[in-house]
C-alpha cells in the first residue's frame, strides 16, 4: 500500500506543477539548478512564491514547498545518477502519467543544458555534506524578572543563525546564551577562523 500512497503524492505534486506555465516552471527550476550547480547558497522559496503569485497562480504555500522539494530531489537524484535528459523524462513519466507534455519539455531542455554541471557539483558535494552558516545576528538583552525570580537582572545574548542544510533549504536557528557562554562561543569562532586561514 505505501507504493499507492507514494504514487498519489507524486500525482498531487505533478497536478500542482501542471498549474505553472512553462515560463514559471522554468524560472523555478532555474533557481533550483543554480543552487545545485553551487552558484547560490540555497533555494529561495519566497522569491519563487512571489513570482508565482505575481503570475496569478493560486497555490498554497505548502503545495509550492512540495513542488520545490520534489524538483530539488528530482534534479539532485538525476545529478547523482548522471542521468541524460531522456532518462530523466522517462523516469518522471514512470512515476506519474499526469505529466503535461509542456512541463516535460521544459525539464528536458533545462536538464540538457545543466545536467552535466549538476552532476559535477554533486560529486564534489558528496565529500562535503554539512550545513553552511549563511548569516548570524545577535543582540544583547537583560532579563529583569521571571516566573520564579522577581529580581533577576541577568544579561543574556540572543543569537539567530541562518543555515543552509545539505538539502538546500535555508532554516533559522535561535538560542540564548549567558554573557560568559557568548564570550566562549566568540573565542571558539575566532580560533576556527584562524585555523581555516592556514588551510
Amino acid at each position: 500500500m505505501p507504493a499507492a500512497e507514494d504514487c498519489h503524492g507524486v500525482n498531487k505534486v505533478v497536478d500542482n506543477i501542471s498549474r505553472l506555465s512553462p515560463d514559471l516552471l522554468a524560472d523555478a527550476c532555474q533557481h533550483i539548478l543554480t543552487y545545485l550547480q553551487g552558484q547560490t547558497r540555497g533555494v529561495d522559496s519566497a522569491e519563487i512564491s512571489d513570482s508565482v503569485q505575481r503570475a496569478g497562480v493560486r497555490l498554497y504555500t505548502e503545495a509550492l514547498q512540495n513542488v520545490i522539494r520534489f524538483l530539488l530531489l528530482t534534479f539532485r537524484s538525476a545529478g547523482k545518477s548522471n542521468l541524460s535528459a531522456d532518462d530523466l523524462v522517462s523516469r518522471l513519466e514512470e512515476g506519474s502519467n499526469k505529466w503535461p507534455k509542456a512541463s516535460l519539455q521544459v525539464l528536458h531542455r533545462l536538464w540538457s543544458e545543466h545536467g552535466a554541471s549538476v552532476h559535477a557539483q554533486q560529486k564534489l558535494q558528496a565529500t562535503l555534506s554539512i550545513s553552511q552558516l549563511v548569516d548570524m545576528q545577535w543582540k544583547l538583552g537583560m532579563a529583569v524578572s521571571s516566573d520564579i525570580c522577581r529580581s533577576l537582572n541577568s544579561p543574556y545574548v540572543s543569537l539567530l543563525l541562518k543555515v543552509v542544510e545539505p538539502s538546500g533549504q535555508i532554516c533559522q536557528k535561535s538560542f540564548e546564551l549567558t554573557v560568559p557562554q557568548f564570550q566562549n562561543f566568540h573565542k571558539q569562532f575566532k580560533e576556527m577562523a584562524a585555523v581555516m586561514e592556514t588551510v
